[in-house]
Order: C-alpha cells, then structure tokens, then sequence
C-alpha cells in the first residue's frame, strides 16, 4: 500500500495536506441540523456536494439520512443561487412538509457571494415558508474549518433562529452536547434524569440517526429536540457548553441575546470529565448526585486498578476532533498512559496549549499539532520515528495501523467500517468502562496474537 512509503524524515509543508484529519464544514452543519425534530437539511450548492454530505453521515451510521439541495448548474454559478433556493424551499415545504428547513452554505456558493440572509427574507416575503414553518441558516464555506466549526455554526444558526425569551425563567439548564454520537447524547439525558435534572439539549440525533427498523419509512424520525424545547431555551437558569470548540459560540450568543450565563466544559470522557460534568450540572440545576453514580464511578475505577497491569507506560498515537481529544487525552494520563502523539485537522491555537498542560507532568514530550497541515500523513511520520503500543482515531487510520502493526481503536468521525459507535456511549462512567474495554481488548488481542507457545495465557 501506498503508505508504506511514508518517509521517516519529516519535513516542513507550509501548504501541501496529505491525507486530512477532517472533513468539509457542510457535513458538520448538516448533522446539527439532524439533531432538530422534523428538520430538513439543505444544502445551497451543486448535486455532488450534498451527494458527498450525506454519503459521509450514512456510512457512519448505517442510516438513511435525508436533505436538500439547490442543485447548481452552470448558470447559477455564474448569477447566483437566489432562483434555485427559493424554487427548493417551495418544493421542500410542499412535497416534504417538514417542520423546519436548515439552509448551509458550500464552497461554491460561498465564493459567488451568496447572501442566504437576503434569499431567506425574501422567500418568506414572497410567501414560500407557510405559516408555522421555520428557515434557519448558517454559512460553512469548505475551505475555511472542519466539520467541527460547521455543526458550531449551524448551532449557533439554530439559536439565532428559534431561541426566544418570554421573560419568565424556567427552572432548565440547556445543554449543548457537541459533535457527539447519537448514544452519548442519550447516556447524557439518562444521566440528567437520574439527577432529577431538567434539562433541554439541542442538537439531539439520538433516535435520528439511530432510528429502529419498524418497516415503515419515516422521512422524520421521532427523535430530535423539538422546536418548542429550542425556543424555550432563552428563558434557561443556565448553559453547559460541551466543548469549546462545537458548543461555545452558541453558548455565548445566548448569553448576549437572552442573558443565560453558560459555562463551557469538556465533553464528559473519562474520569475527570464526567467528574467536571456531573458536578457543574448538580450545581446548575441545584440537585443532589445521586448514590447510584458513586457505584457507576466506582465500577469504573475498579476495572482501571484491575487492568493497570496492562495500560501503565503505554504510548498512544491519536488524531481526530479537538474537543473529544483534550478529555480523552486526559482519560490517558488517568490511566497512567503516555499519549506521545495527537493530531487534530480542526484550527485553533488553544488546543496545542490545552494539551501541553495535560501532558506537562505525565508526558512532557507530546507531538501535538493541528490545523490546516496537522494531517494524518505527519501522525504516521511520528509513529515512525517513536512507536507506540496503541493508535485512536477514525476509520482512516487502520491503514497506518496496519502498516505498523499498531493495535487500533476506531474512535471518533468517521467509522464506516464497523458498527457500534452510534448504540453504545463513550461518554460518562459507564461510557469510560466502554471505551476501556475497547482499548484492553486491542491490546490485549495483540498480546495473545505475538505470543508464542510458551506465553499464550488462558488466564490474562
């Protein structure tokens, strides 16, 4: 394969991206948008960026997933989209009927200037959105971010859009979950409701993308935040942004409109964090931690003492989203492992810090980097040059893997080669014990797999 020619020598690229560590801000946008019930998303640009969108969220999760498209042709790309958007959401709202329609922009109609704020006023002017409908929008040029910073911006579309305040507070805290599976956004609300906690989380894919096979199509599966739960937000006592880099710009837009304070933490990974969490939303909510969560952490550390025979000093290569890696990288240095070294395709200056102080103590010679050239190609260059007992990160890495002969962990966006990820949580104590298991077991297959006669062990 062609990655067995991936040079030892590292050399400086000021331009080139070999093999990214991310992909494209409509994909992002569009699953936010899947996270509101009765939503259709829409994409204002050619056929084969919405093709590509929605093949990217299928194969992840093994289910159908539905949108629009403004369908460029030569024309529109040359006088703009106005006509074909304002003809799609006529045909949206009468042949789909969905609640909402949640408009991002693309590469091309970003870069001919496209005013979606301009083309959504006059629709609703022109009496294209029917009575009770709601458009929301949001720009995500390809070019610009990752699907990170595109699911935040259609978030933030989403507050601008249906967010209201009626001046009467409501005893709820919002939480805004982030890039997440559809089944850590479920484990979230159990957590809560074992809290007794009321909470209203947006965006909501669980029984979206996740949906049961009854033999019936629904174009609109049960699942979703709904769009009365969303308005009712700007009347919250409080936010709990997960994840600076998906949640916060949200977060802060409610705060500035409507006056929630919100306070930004990790995604709920591993030990410390789900610690961070279950405490800031006791305290939000002014509840009690129940017993049962001292059992589920217990458990959790149980399983840590019994198996650190097998994770102290093991050195782990990991790429993906940078909210999911700062507490997963810390989850590592729980478990007295040595992340050595993390790759994130997703700009921002705060993540190279944020990981140097985890690692500081534990792991002061971390190879940390993201951004546009933080690519998978320079994570396989660092591999070469310091081997590591275990490798994380999306579907694209088990070529590397393989290469190396690393044990791999598929974690993160996108798996499209096995199923799971999308029906078992990673996040909270119970989730911590899932995502444990997932990594002894790679260990521990390669274990037995190395292992010769004398070695092989029934009992580990």
């Amino acid at each position: 394969m062609l990655l067995r020619h991936t040079p030892k020598e590292i050399k400086e690229r000021k331009a080139l991206t070999i093999n990214p560590a991310k992909t494209c801000q409509p994909v992002g946008a569009m699953y936010a948008a899947l996270g509101v019930h009765g939503c259709l998303p829409h994409s204002h640009g050619s056929q084969g960026c919405c093709s590509y969108h929605r093949s990217v969220l299928t194969r992840h999760y093994k289910d159908p997933v539905m949108a629009g498209t403004s369908s460029f042709t030569e024309g529109s790309s040359v006088f703009g989209g106005q006509a074909n958007l304002l003809q799609a959401l006529a045909n949206m709202f009468t042949i789909y009927d969905p609640d909402l329609v949640a408009i991002h922009s693309t590469c091309l109609s970003e870069t001919i200037g496209d005013d979606l704020n301009q083309i959504v006023s006059k629709a609703i002017e022109d009496g294209k959105v029917p009575e009770g409908k709601n458009v929301i929008y949001c720009n995500t040029p390809s070019y610009i971010g990752s699907h990170i910073t595109g699911f935040s911006n259609m978030c933030t579309g989403i507050v601008k859009g249906l967010a209201k305040h009626t001046g009467e507070a409501k005893d709820q805290v919002n939480i805004l979950p982030g890039w997440v599976e559809p089944s850590d956004m479920r484990e979230i609300k159990r957590i809560a409701a074992e809290m007794t906690a009321k909470i209203v989380m947006y965006p909501d894919t669980s029984d979206v993308v996740d949906s049961p096979q009854t033999g019936e199509f629904q174009m609109y599966p049960d699942g979703g935040a709904t769009v009365e739960d969303i308005a009712s937000s700007g009347d919250s006592i409080k936010t709990l942004a997960l994840g600076s880099w998906a949640s916060e710009d949200a977060a802060k837009l409610l705060d500035s409109q409507f006056k929630v304070p919100y306070e930004v933490l990790d995604i709920p990974v591993g030990l410390s964090a789900t610690d961070r969490f279950v405490e800031a939303l006791a305290n939000a909510a002014k509840v009690e931690v129940p017993a049962s969560f001292v059992s589920e952490r217990g458990r959790l550390v149980d399983v840590i003492t019994d198996m650190s025979q097998y994770l102290y000093g093991k050195k782990v290569a990991l790429f993906g989203d940078p909210d999911q890696l700062i507490p997963l990288t810390e989850f590592l240095l729980d478990l007295d492992m040595i992340p050595t070294h993390i790759v994130s395709g997703t700009p921002g200056k705060k993540f190279t810090k944020k990981i140097l102080e985890l690692c500081a103590e534990k792991a002061p010679n971390v190879n940390v980097k993201n951004g546009a050239q933080a690519d998978i190609f320079q994570l396989h260059q660092w591999m070469k040059n310091e081997p590591v007992d275990l490798m994380l990160g999306n579907t694209y890495g088990k070529y590397i893997a393989r290469d190396e002969d690393v044990p791999f962990v598929r974690y993160g966006f996108p798996i499209i080669d096995r199923i799971g990820h999308s029906y078992f949580p990673t996040v909270g104590y119970t989730g911590g014990i899932r995502l444990l298991e997932k990594m002894l077991g790679a260990i521990m297959d390669k274990i037995d797999r190395d292992a010769d006669d004398t070695q092989f062990e029934l009992v580990m």
